[in-house]
């Protein structure tokens, strides 16, 4: 199939005007003008998408799919009281309702132009889902306890569903890793325990790490609301904790699990330069969730130390619980503005930047940019087409500036995984979406009505 449009941007290589991408067995198998590749392959069927960009899809490096349903249930809170609040109303819902929350949330995925994604999840709902819509990425195995006998028989319940779990997807899309939950909510055995289980194995690890002050508060210094109440609705208020003294980067980092092969950290609002550095030198990944941050008032995180030293930052939504939507557009926008915002000139990415980020650099942080992230030839076809059409969008002087500025969710018109259309102006060809507005009022009335 040739793809054409307006713009081609590959990511790794100057923009295309009036250019395409031919794709062959699921793969790129040519990028160029237009009028090279139409008299290449005469006989290839052509989709032209006019006045449109071609691009890698997106990666979106922290999801948690099946908290889609609790869009606006908690609304208006900071970060803390918010936590409680979804924690409260989780107990509402059945298992049916959760995958019925992670189809919503796939839908909106393949519907932003994300094609890989990094899921959080403690019970496996999202992966017939993840499957279905042919997202790639990986899903993690969540885990926690503040309780340190516990710490053994949380392990083995993990560790067989990573394996059971990695059953249920297709592995050329989707890998299998482990989440121990934050250190708010995981004695300090765990950490140390799911560093030992993947240093052979090279389990993808996730984690919540200096998210908010009353997690960097509970850490260091002992006392702080959310650890307090979250303890007490876990389970774990006999447990005791004493204050650390230092940071919640410091804190892990004491227990090895930042030592693992692969391990991507969530958030990292509150970093000094000694955490920055840390996570430098030990080659941690960042997701960078600008939107959900801002929000519920978590703070913002220091982006141009940690690019300054090397470290790998993609871009995540985290949940419609915590962000309303899955719009990676305004995940783009948001976090290149405020960024433009806080420091001035001193460090003005360009809107290209954040395209990189969004893509090629979210590749890297999942070990997978030789699969995916850009559009070059060999490369596995998770192709997007956004249309630049409308007046608001008119004239187009620069194809990065415009998809960063004018754009959203409703912009996507194409997304392609593994040479697979998924969405396609509107549907969703491998998802089943029938009565899906009736099973959402239900699941949404007993969240309403739980106290």
């Amino acid at each position: 199939m040739l793809l054409l449009a307006r713009y081609v941007l590959p990511v790794s290589a100057p923009h295309i005007e009036d250019g395409g991408v031919l794709v062959e067995d699921g793969a790129i198998a040519a990028v160029g003008r237009r009028d090279d590749l139409v008299a290449a392959y005469p006989a290839e069927e052509v989709r032209d998408f006019g006045q449109a960009a071609l691009m890698p899809g997106f990666v979106d490096l922290h999801t948690h799919l099946e908290y889609s349903v609790f869009r606006g249930v908690v609304n208006d809170l900071p970060y803390a009281r918010w936590k409680m609040q979804v924690m409260s109303k989780e107990a509402a819902l059945a298992d049916e309702d959760w995958r019925v929350s992670a189809l919503i949330g796939a839908m909106e995925t393949v519907r932003s132009g994300i094609t890989s994604i990094a899921d959080i999840t403690n019970s496996g709902a999202c992966l017939e889902h993840v499957a279905a819509a042919g997202l790639r990425g990986v899903v993690y195995r969540e885990v926690s306890t503040m309780s340190k006998r516990e710490v053994p028989a949380v392990m083995e319940s993990a560790l067989a569903d990573v394996d059971s779990w990695q059953s249920h997807v297709d592995p050329g899309l989707v890998t299998i890793g482990i989440a121990p939950h934050s250190p708010y909510s995981c004695h300090p055995a765990l950490f140390r325990a799911v560093a030992d289980s993947v240093s052979d194995s090279r389990l993808p690890v996730a984690l919540h790490l200096a998210g908010s002050r009353e997690e960097f508060e509970f850490v260091k210094y002992g006392s702080s609301p959310l650890g307090q109440e979250y303890r007490d609705r876990s389970g774990w208020a006999d447990v005791a904790w004493l204050p650390t003294g230092v940071s919640p980067v410091r804190y892990v980092y004491q227990w090895g699990i930042l030592d693992a092969p692969r391990v991507l950290a969530v958030h990292c609002v509150h970093l000094d330069d000694g955490d920055v550095e840390i996570l430098s030198k030990s080659g941690v990944a960042v997701a960078y969730c600008a939107r959900c941050n801002l929000k519920l008032g978590m703070g913002i995180a220091p982006l141009e130390d940690m690019l300054d030293r090397g470290i790998v930052v993609g871009i995540g939504t985290d949940s419609p619980a915590s962000n309303s939507t899955i719009d990676f557009f305004d995940e783009m926008r948001i976090g290149l503005l405020v960024r433009r915002g806080v420091v001035g000139g001193a460090s003005f990415y360009p809107s290209e930047r954040f395209i990189r980020m969004a893509t090629l650099d979210g590749a890297r942080a999942l070990g997978i940019d030789h699969l995916v992230g850009s559009l070059d030839v060999g490369k596995r076809a998770d192709v997007i087409a956004i249309d630049l059409s409308r007046s608001h969008q008119l004239p187009t002087q620069d194809p990065y500036s415009a998809i960063v500025h004018t754009t959203n969710q409703e912009d996507v018109v194409m997304t392609m995984i593994d040479g697979v259309v998924r969405f396609d102006r509107g549907t969703y060809p491998t998802l089943d979406t029938e009565g899906l507005s009736d099973r959402i009022e239900s699941i949404e009335y007993k969240l309403r009505t739980d106290s």
